[in-house]
């Protein structure tokens, strides 16, 4: 049986929503999914052809949401479909909706620096070599079985989040002298989360497309996009 997916991507230019989406949408089609593409979140507005959709994937970095897209997507959602996506696509989204940062369950706030001394003034200045730290609840779960702690140089989230989510994975920023922070901090870097009869997934790496073809990145999204889905 033929599901359906819709992929809601753009926003900022710099996460590629494009390209980036693409890796993902010929193995969609491959579990047997017809994919709709929208370039907005105008798309959320029209509650019953959501209504048929299994699952959403957004790769929309910033912008806005208008209350009535809301609504419809968070009604769709309660009743079944999934929502799922990566890096600011997903939590960097809608910072004028507060109830859309509950619903996915974190907000963006900030990635840290190289040190001062060691900034170029590029967008390489908060690419930082970090791990991505596995718990106990990984391996047994379908989307991070089998896959161990694994190491990136990109940016690493600092997340605003909730206990409600349930997190597979965690990234620790370091206190280093000159930080204002006092002590290493710790936040979800793969999580899942109910939301009515609807699943969430969310993956805060993938800023760029070579960390999206990293082998446990893209492994981690192509499971929880299944995962996620009605």
């Amino acid at each position: 049986m033929t599901r359906a997916a819709l992929v809601v991507r753009g926003g900022w230019e710099g996460h590629a929503p494009v390209a980036a989406t693409d890796l993902f949408i010929p193995g969609l089609r491959a579990n047997g999914y017809a994919v709709d593409v929208a370039d907005s979140p105008a798309v959320y507005a029209d509650g019953e052809y959501l209504a048929g959709v299994d699952l959403i994937l957004q790769c929309y970095t910033m912008g806005s949401i208008e209350p009535q897209q809301f609504a419809a997507l968070e009604a769709a959602v309660r009743a079944g479909t999934g929502f799922a996506g990566w890096h600011g696509g997903i939590i960097d989204a809608y910072r004028n909706t507060p109830a859309y940062c509950q619903m996915v369950g974190g907000q963006f706030a900030c990635h840290p620096a190289k040190a001062p001394d060691e900034c170029e003034g590029v967008p390489d200045d908060v690419f930082l070599p970090h791990r991505i730290t596995m718990l106990p609840a990984a391996h047994e779960h379908p989307i991070t079985a089998g896959i161990d702690d694994f190491d990136l140089v990109t940016e690493q989230y600092w997340v605003l989040t909730d206990p409600y989510n349930d997190v597979l994975a965690t990234t620790t920023v370091p206190a280093r002298t000159g930080d204002p922070w006092r002590r290493p901090v710790t936040s979800p870097a793969i999580w899942t989360r109910r939301w009515g009869a609807g699943k969430i997934f969310v993956v805060t790496a993938g800023h760029s497309l070579d960390v999206l073809e990293h082998p446990s990145v893209r492994t981690v999204i192509e499971r929880g996009l299944l995962w996620a889905s009605r």
